[in-house]
Order: C-alpha cells, then sequence, then structure tokens
C-alpha cells in the first residue's frame, strides 16, 4: 500500500515503544493501528520492537538466581579495607595526587576542546609571561657581569700604572658608578612613564 508523503512525515518511533507499552489511550491507539496497517515502515519497525522484547524476556527469563556466600559483606568489607590501608601511606598519596592531577588536566582538555574552546591559550599566554620574565632576568645577570668583568679589567690595568695609578682608578671607578647608577635610574622613570 502507497503511503503519502503527509502520513509519512506523522511516522513517530516514540508511538511505537508506547503502543507496546500500553500507555497509548482509546483515540491514540486506534490512530496507531490505522496508521500501521498504512505504513509499512512503521510495521517493520512494530515487529523490530516486538522481536527484540521477545529475545530480551526470553533471555532474563532463564536467568538462574544465585546465593551469595556466607559472611559476603565482611569479605568485601575487608578486601575494601585492605586495599585502601596503603593510601596511608606518604608516597602513595602523592601518587594519588599526581595521578588525580593528570586526569584533572586532560578532562578539562577534553571538555574545552569539546566546547570548541582554546583550553591552554591562557596557560600558554602565562608561560610566554614567565619566559619573557627569565629572560630579562638573565639579561640582566649577564649584562652587570659584563660590566662588572669590564671594570675589573679597567682596574687591573689601573694597577699596573706608576705612582698616580691609584687615584685615577678610585675616581675613574666613582665616575662608573655614578654613571651606572644614573643609567639605571633613567631606565625606570622609563619604564614608569610608559
Amino acid at each position: 500500500m502507497k503511503v503519502s508523503p503527509q502520513r509519512q512525515s506523522a511516522c513517530q518511533v516514540e508511538e511505537i515503544a508506547s503502543y507496546l507499552d500500553g500507555e497509548l489511550d482509546q483515540v491514540a491507539l486506534a490512530d496507531f493501528e490505522s496508521h500501521v496497517g498504512e505504513c509499512s515502515r512503521c510495521a517493520a519497525e512494530l515487529r523490530t520492537q516486538r522481536m527484540l522484547l521477545c529475545t530480551l524476556d526470553f533471555a532474563f527469563a532463564d536467568s538462574r538466581s544465585f546465593a551469595l556466600p556466607k559472611n559476603f559483606s565482611r569479605v568485601v568489607a575487608a578486601h575494601a579495607q585492605s586495599d585502601v590501608s596503603r593510601m596511608r601511606h606518604k608516597s602513595e598519596r602523592h601518587h594519588a595526587f599526581r595521578l588525580c592531577a593528570v586526569l584533572g588536566l586532560a578532562a578539562f582538555a577534553l571538555l574545552g576542546a569539546a566546547s570548541g574552546v582554546l583550553v591552554f591559550e591562557p596557560v600558554r599566554t602565562f608561560l610566554r609571561t614567565i619566559g619573557n620574565i627569565l629572560s630579562l632576568g638573565w639579561q640582566t645577570v649577564y649584562d652587570a657581569a659584563t660590566s662588572v668583568a669590564l671594570i675589573a679589567r679597567v682596574v687591573g690595568r689601573g694597577l699596573n700604572l706608576d705612582s698616580y695609578g691609584p687615584g685615577l682608578l678610585i675616581l675613574t671607578f666613582a665616575i662608573l658608578v655614578f654613571l651606572l647608577s644614573r643609567l639605571i635610574a633613567n631606565y625606570h622613570r622609563a619604564q614608569i612613564i610608559e
């Protein structure tokens, strides 16, 4: 029998499940049965779901009940307590904490990936900022060490001069310290202004 397009669009799988469960009222039941008589697709789906229910009934009808052994709850409690007793050691707690942290990060990343949000972008920005701060610190230490080496070289050469060498050396050192402090102060003022 040919089914009209309007009737085909009215097919609902939920009605089949409700029909099999006996949840349809008289009017809905009559409408559904007349629809199944006309719609081959719904009739096939109804047969498939009936076969599934018959298979499940047969599978569960043959299940044999079994008796639990005596003291079953005590045995389970004893096993659970012995399995948890290792968690009292500090190394086990640390291991469990690390495992939970890794699982938490993985869940966080998967949730972000599922939602389409870049989860690790703030982490990358934070790590990039830390890298820039460390680079600045390293550059400062390197420049300071280079300056000290230069001053030490000048002081070493100044000691080889004749009698007026130590005075010239002290004056040069004082001028260099003054210029360095002015340079640092100007640098910090420029940073504050920006």
